[in-house]
């Protein structure tokens, strides 16, 4: 069952890493167009598996499933937005500090307990931010900001999730964030627009392909195993993002930045071994 969740881990490490090397690609796009066409292609996905399936679209938690939406999409288009300032590898392990963001946010929301020893990680962790950004040239204000409210933005979602709870499906809270995507990119998007020329169409439509599928097998593989085994294994999003912006992309990092990717990536790792671990 280890072994299948890995391989599940890897693919969607994969997919988020394709996703991110292709937003790069379209750095001349608005990222409010590439969130507009981020949850066309998901959308393909979610509305018939839910009509199907016989599941209301409508969902249980309407408030919630919409602060959901709203700080969902928040957190994609800035994260989107970093990508145009920031090495991939960089902005994906900014981005990854959310679950500190999040476990501030359940200390004081939902009453939860942070372990001692969860607070050294989460320290080793913005070591590695202060690394990257004191060290690393590459690693601009704008760019860092961007992330990290990204990140912030995303331990809001951590939040809104776990007040769901099982009331609602899980298509339809993706659902749910996918339309809302739809709704404020295509807006805001309106006064940038950039008619897509080629096969830019397919590589926009890509998007929500692989993000659907990275986020289908990341949820099969934490299904299979357990949570403290399967779940540090996202980080290699990182090492496949940046293996993608070395080769395709020709980004350089430095050995403070490496070493600024390393400290958030085994901060965050042994976080999320110590909660999850029984």
């Amino acid at each position: 069952m280890l072994k299948k969740a890995i391989q599940f881990m890897i693919i969607s490490a994969i997919a988020f890493a394709f996703l991110n090397a292709v937003v790069k690609y379209l750095g001349d796009f608005n990222a409010y167009q590439i969130v507009f066409f981020r949850s066309i292609g998901t959308l393909a996905f979610t509305i018939p598996f839910l009509l199907k399936h016989k599941i209301s679209i409508y969902g249980n938690k309407k408030t919630l499933l919409i602060l959901r939406g709203i700080v969902g999409v928040t957190s994609m288009a800035l994260f989107f937005m970093s990508l145009k300032y920031l090495p991939m590898g960089s902005a994906v392990s900014l981005r990854y500090i959310s679950p500190i963001f999040a476990a501030v946010f359940a200390l004081f929301i939902l009453k939860e307990k942070i372990k001692y020893i969860q607070w050294l990680f989460f320290l080793i962790a913005f070591c590695g931010v202060l690394v990257l950004k004191g060290f690393d040239t590459q690693i601009g204000t704008t760019g860092l900001l961007l992330a990290l409210a990204s990140a912030f933005f995303s331990g809001l979602v951590f939040i809104t999730i776990r007040k769901i709870g099982t009331d609602d499906h899980p298509v339809v809270v993706v659902n749910y964030f996918m339309i809302i995507a739809l709704l404020a990119g295509g807006i805001l998007c309106i006064p940038y627009w950039k008619t897509p020329i080629g096969w830019e169409w397919a590589l926009l439509l890509s998007l929500g392909i692989f993000g659907y599928v990275g986020q289908l097998y990341m949820t099969k593989a934490l299904q299979l195993a357990e949570t403290n085994k399967a779940a540090p294994l996202k980080y290699i999003e990182v090492i496949f993002t940046m293996l993608i912006g070395l080769s395709w992309f020709h980004e350089s990092y430095t050995l403070w930045s490496v070493l600024g990717i390393i400290l958030i990536v085994i901060g965050l790792t042994l976080n999320t071994y110590t909660k999850t671990a029984k």
